[in-house]
C-alpha cells in the first residue's frame, strides 16, 4: 500500500472511530462507475451533527435527524441540498444527479445519488461544496473508482473541483 493511502486510511479510521462531538469536518464521498449498468453511483457520508446543523440553520431550526419524524421533510431539504452543492460533468457535460435516498449509521448520515445512463466517461469531473458554506475548515475527501482508475480528490473551498481524464 502507498504510504499516502495508508496514512489516509489511518487518519479516516481515527477520524470516524469517535462517537459524539468532533472537531474535524469532513465529509467521504465515493464514486464508482459501473458500465454494466451505465450507471454513476454515488455515496456520500457526512456526519449527522453537522448535516444537522446545516439544514437548521438553511430550512428548519426544529429538525431533528435520526429521530424517525418528519424523514419525507428531511429527505426533501437534503435533496435540495446536495443538488446545490455537488455537480459532475461527465466528458464536459453537466450531469444530473439523482438523489435515491439516505440512512442513518450511528453519527454518520450515508447518502445516495446516481447518473444514469452514462454510456462511456472520457473525462469526469466533480465539484463539491458540500458544508462550505457553514464550517470554514470543511474538507470534503471523493474517491473515485472509474474505468478501473482509482483517485482520490482532498476539496477544500479554496479548490473544490477535482478532474479526470482518461
Amino acid at each position: 500500500m502507498k504510504p499516502f493511502k495508508y496514512i489516509l486510511l489511518v487518519s479516516l479510521f481515527a477520524l470516524f472511530s469517535f462517537s459524539g462531538i468532533h472537531k474535524y469536518y469532513v465529509s467521504i464521498t465515493q464514486i464508482e462507475y459501473v458500465k454494466e449498468k451505465q450507471s454513476v453511483q454515488i455515496i456520500s457520508r457526512i456526519f449527522v451533527d453537522d448535516i444537522e446543523k446545516l439544514i437548521r440553520k438553511r430550512y428548519d431550526e426544529k429538525v431533528t435527524l435520526n429521530d424517525g419524524q418528519d424523514e419525507v421533510i428531511i429527505d426533501s431539504y437534503i435533496k435540495k441540498y446536495l443538488l446545490e452543492k455537488m455537480f459532475i460533468k461527465i466528458n464536459g457535460t453537466p450531469s444530473m444527479l439523482k438523489f435515491i435516498g439516505k440512512e442513518y449509521d450511528d453519527d454518520i448520515m450515508r447518502c445516495y445519488l446516481e447518473i444514469e445512463n452514462v454510456a462511456s466517461i472520457k473525462s469526469f469531473e466533480i465539484q463539491n461544496k458540500v458544508l462550505f458554506d457553514i464550517f470554514e475548515d470543511q474538507k470534503n475527501i471523493v474517491r473515485n473508482n472509474i474505468n478501473g482508475k482509482n483517485k482520490t480528490f482532498i476539496l477544500i473551498p479554496q479548490k473544490d473541483k477535482g478532474l479526470l481524464n482518461f
